[in-house]
């Protein structure tokens, strides 16, 4: 039986993927690059590298690409506030049963302030003691350190923790930390096997009854 619970939060507790996506490909289609999920998938939620290579090797400088950076943040914050009902279907009741049972937190790659808009509408945060967020560690996600720093401040030893996750790169820094990890598959990676993952769900209800048969009584 699990202690402990830490949960992603873009693709597990809020649908936001699909919006990064729409935004990262607005922007690079405007400088003659066609982002293609595939590419989204392989280079954003699989590797973590981006696509910033593709304007580097255009001939874009370090400064150019970091004020597009800039650009892309701002227009992804935009369009979070313009966005309403974000949180992943009866992902709420989920919560709310787990963490009658065991204490839990977020461990996520999202930006401080891009986490903060996506939950101000949203009531999910209660159901947790903290969220650790890419301002809070100095390597992200394939890298072990986020979730170390999640057991850290959870208390909870990695034999006897669970993490929650929906990508790739997800995947690898919860097994590098020693933690089992349920991953709960969207459209974005349908086809992705998904390798050394606990279970592997596609809908929240299968996440729902995986996480209740590792909960104590």
């Amino acid at each position: 039986m699990i202690k402990g619970i830490l949960w992603d939060n873009d693709g597990v507790l809020v649908d936001t993927e699909h919006l990064f996506y729409a935004v990262n490909r607005e922007l690079f289609l405007e400088h003659q690059i066609a982002l293609s999920e595939e590419d989204f998938f392989a280079w954003f939620l699989a590797d973590n590298v981006g696509a910033w290579h593709l304007m580097a090797a255009r001939g874009a400088t370090a400064d150019q690409i970091g004020e597009r950076r800039e650009e892309r943040n701002r227009r992804y914050g935009a369009r979070l506030r313009s966005e309403s009902g974000l949180a992943m279907p009866h992902i709420d009741s989920v919560l709310s049963r787990s963490a009658a049972r065991v204490p839990m937190g977020v461990v996520t790659s999202a930006r401080r302030a891009d986490f903060d808009i996506i939950h101000a509408g949203l009531d999910l945060m209660r159901h947790f003691r903290f969220a650790l967020t890419a301002d809070d560690y100095r390597h992200s996600k394939p890298s072990p350190e986020p979730y170390l720093a999640g057991l850290d401040k959870l208390g909870v030893a990695a034999a006897d923790c669970l993490a929650v996750e929906d990508s790739p790169r997800g995947l690898q820094a919860a097994r590098a930390a020693g933690i089992a990890c349920i991953v709960l598959r969207h459209r974005l990676m349908r086809d992705y096997p998904f390798d050394g993952a606990y279970r592997v769900v596609d809908t929240v209800a299968q996440l729902d009854a995986e996480i209740a048969a590792l909960l104590p009584s």
